[in-house]
């Protein structure tokens, strides 16, 4: 019942208040029909156990999931036991963890775990908060660093001393290859489910989403929600997130402050430096390196001022001169609103930090943007300026994990000589760094329920490309 009170005075409140060029394709694909959002009920975090659907981990790596509706969940809690919820991991350095989770009621900020299942012989103990939203009041939000952590290694944890949940995820590796899945614009519809599925079927390493998580928009219980429909995915692979305009929830005078919810619940690595890299100093940006610093991915805040002379721009343009091209084969920015976009959705919205921050990126040979915001899949060439150019990034939109709003079919015609391929379909990206000069870049449409590669191409490194190598443009 106060669920849908704070629902309903939120709402009064809002009322008062390098890829080869190509030719350019736009798919012929014709979607199944809609889906229907997913039913949830607001009280489900009241009734549930904490028990979310089961993952498991196949010998070959992948991850077989069984999803579940949530409303499905029945009380079989029992007396004394602490419930953990929402359990989710990101990485912090090369070699450690953060576990974040929520509790119902005071507990300890501890995390068990061991590469043994039952069995935990080390233990971290980390940070308590909790977080009001008008007439929301958070659970116990917990995060504890795990590690010194072996690569390639699978371990098994336990929160706050619960016997009756046990997670387990593995690391990522220390050298390449390594898997990204990338996925934008989650939310929580079927959809959605889709997606997940597709995305637990995969052999992956770590999760890369540039914004719009849960599309709670307000209601607050929906954050809840979303946290227990990633929890097999999140828990067993590290996520690694931006914000979106959806994580914003500003509201005038009553709730002036934004992300509230987002920086309490999705804690990322902004407070580590890296090898090279200083710490940004705000959870709205970040970057941080995989496979032993093979791969160097950046974090970009849409919504974090990012105009020259900003605290974000000035640590992008420290951030990008600390990476070593010798080392790093790599570099990857995610982005929320795309730089460069021919659907009518959105059109433009990107525009403002592309001219502030393109040149840092062309000139630290940034291989790859991603972005999301619009609700389709589209590829541009490298570009620059708005123009192909070989030393600049490839320019991806992967906005399409399964959001409420639904796709954006609409796309500008004629179709933009630097837009490679272009298809309004729920789905997601993969992109496996084979080498230190090549990685496959792939999207896979959510097709009736099979996984359909839908396009594909290879990214060669711009650090093994003399032309683009020899030169400082920074």
């Amino acid at each position: 019942m106060a669920t849908r009170t704070m629902a309903m005075a939120v709402h009064l409140l809002l009322l008062l208040a390098a890829a080869v060029p190509s030719l350019a394709v736009t798919s012929p694909y014709v979607r199944p029909p809609p889906r229907a959002t997913l039913s949830r009920r607001l009280q489900d975090d009241d009734d549930a156990d904490g028990q979310t659907p089961q993952q498991e981990l196949c010998p070959q790596g992948h991850m077989h999931t069984l999803f579940t509706p949530l409303s499905m969940h029945q009380d079989v809690q029992l007396h004394g036991l602490i419930r953990t919820l929402k359990v989710h991991i990101s990485m912090v350095g090369p070699d450690k963890m953060r576990v974040s989770w929520i509790t119902d009621d005071d507990a300890p900020a501890t995390v068990e775990y061991g590469t043994t299942p039952g069995q935990y012989p080390f233990s971290a103990t980390g940070n308590t908060t909790t977080y009001s939203y008008v007439l929301y009041d958070s659970g116990k939000i917990h995060d504890a660093v795990i590690g010194p952590l072996q690569p390639s290694t699978t371990y098994y944890y336990r929160c706050s001393s619960s016997p009756s949940r046990e997670f387990s995820f593995r690391t990522p590796p220390a050298t390449l290859p390594v898997k990204f899945v990338v996925v934008g614009d989650l939310g929580q519809t079927e959809w959605t489910d889709s997606t997940l599925k597709h995305v637990a079927a995969a052999d992956y390493d770590v999760l890369l989403l540039p914004g719009d998580l849960s599309y709670a928009d307000f209601v607050q219980p929906l954050w809840d929600s979303y946290g227990r429909l990633v929890e097999p995915l999140a828990s067993a692979r590290p996520w690694m997130v931006t914000q979106g305009n959806h994580e914003v929830e500003k509201l005038p005078v009553v709730e002036p402050a934004p992300f509230k919810a987002y920086n309490a619940r999705w804690r990322m690595p902004y407070d580590v430096a890296g090898a090279a890299s200083p710490p940004s100093g705000d959870n709205l940006y970040y970057s941080f390196d995989a496979a032993g610093g093979a791969v160097h991915v950046v974090m970009l805040g849409s919504y974090a001022d990012y105009a020259a002379g900003s605290a974000q721009h000035r640590w992008l343009r420290r951030d990008l001169a600390g990476v070593d091209r010798r080392r790093t084969a790599f570099v990857v920015a995610l982005v929320h609103a795309p730089w460069y976009n021919s659907n009518e959705a959105h059109e433009g919205e990107g525009d403002a930090m592309r001219d502030a921050m393109e040149e840092l990126l062309y000139g630290a040979c940034v291989d790859a943007v991603f972005a999301g915001h619009v609700h389709a899949y589209e590829r541009f060439a490298r570009v620059r300026g708005g123009r192909e150019d070989p030393c600049a990034p490839v320019h991806v939109t992967i906005g399409d994990g399964g959001n409420r709003e639904g796709l954006a079919e609409k796309f500008a015609e004629p179709q933009p000589a630097i837009s490679v391929f272009r298809e309004a379909s729920f789905g997601h990206g993969r992109l496996e760094v084979a080498n230190a000069t090549h990685a496959l870049w792939t999207w896979h449409r959510n097709d009736d329920d099979e996984p359909v590669v839908a396009d594909q191409v290879w990214i060669t490194s711009l650090a093994a490309n003399p032309a683009c190598n020899n030169k400082n443009r920074m």
